[in-house]
Order: C-alpha cells, then sequence, then structure tokens
C-alpha cells in the first residue's frame, strides 16, 4: 500500500471494534471527556497548591519590611496568625493534592480506564477518531487519517 493510500486509512487503534454500538461509543466518549476536565480540575488544585505556597512565603518579606518599618504588632500577627496556617483543619495544601490524587483522581482514571479495557478492547478517543473522519476532506493536505 502506498503512503498515499495508508493516509486516507485511519489507524487502526482507533477503529471501532466489531459490535461495538454507539450509545456505547457516545457513552465512553463523554466519560472519556469528563476524565479531560478532571485532569484540568487536578491542574488547578496543584495551582492552589503552588499559588497558596507562594503566598505564604512572600509573607517573610512582609514581616521583614513592616519590622523595618517600625511595625512589629503587624509582623508579629502575621507570623503567629498566617505563616505555616493549614488551609483547612489539619492540613496544608500538599495533603489536600496527596488526597485528590490517591482517591477521587485515581479512582476516576481507573473506571474509565476499565470501562474501556472491557467496552472497546482498551482503545481510547473512539468518538473523537469516527468524528475526524466524518469531517476531514479526503486528499486536502492537512486532512489525513493518519501520520
Amino acid at each position: 500500500m502506498t503512503e498515499r493510500e495508508q493516509a486516507g486509512r485511519p489507524d487502526p487503534a482507533h477503529l471501532r471494534p466489531p459490535g461495538l454500538d454507539d450509545v456505547t461509543v457516545d457513552a465512553l466518549g463523554r466519560f472519556s471527556k469528563a476524565l479531560e476536565i478532571i485532569h484540568r480540575v487536578r491542574g488547578h488544585l496543584y495551582a492552589f497548591h503552588q499559588l497558596t505556597g507562594s503566598a505564604d512565603f512572600e509573607l517573610d518579606d512582609v514581616v521583614r519590611l513592616f519590622r523595618q518599618a517600625g511595625h512589629d504588632t503587624w509582623a508579629d500577627r502575621i507570623e503567629r496568625e498566617l505563616i505555616g496556617r493549614n488551609v483547612i483543619a489539619g492540613r496544608w495544601t500538599y495533603q489536600l493534592v496527596e488526597e485528590y490524587d490517591d482517591g477521587y483522581y485515581a479512582a476516576f482514571q481507573n473506571l474509565e480506564r476499565e470501562a474501556r479495557t472491557e467496552l472497546a478492547e482498551g482503545r481510547r478517543h473512539l468518538y473523537e477518531a469516527e468524528l475526524k473522519q466524518q469531517r476531514r476532506t479526503p486528499g486536502q493536505p492537512g486532512h489525513e487519517a493518519a501520520p
């Protein structure tokens, strides 16, 4: 088969297994989309973690400057009430990240993977792969079915 002919055929890893119905492909596609949202949520959680830590370290300069300006009472309060404070009862942000990663995030990823494995031979993005076939213009540069 020529390279040109091959470019018209989708990647076999993204072909629907025999007997897999449209509703299941749709459900798996939505499950995958939900997982993608959870990946974004995790990114926001890590941003929350990093930004909170950065703010906590910024307070060191605030305390230094308040002391330099003669505002020891404010410097003392910030050191006592804010620096190193738990963000929720008993936890810093790294603990929230760890609990999220090991709990909800891991469970979500595992269930999505298990559903794909059981229902679609582990194939990913079947819905999108079929959408690509429907929307591309065969023979048009930049619209190849596969690399």
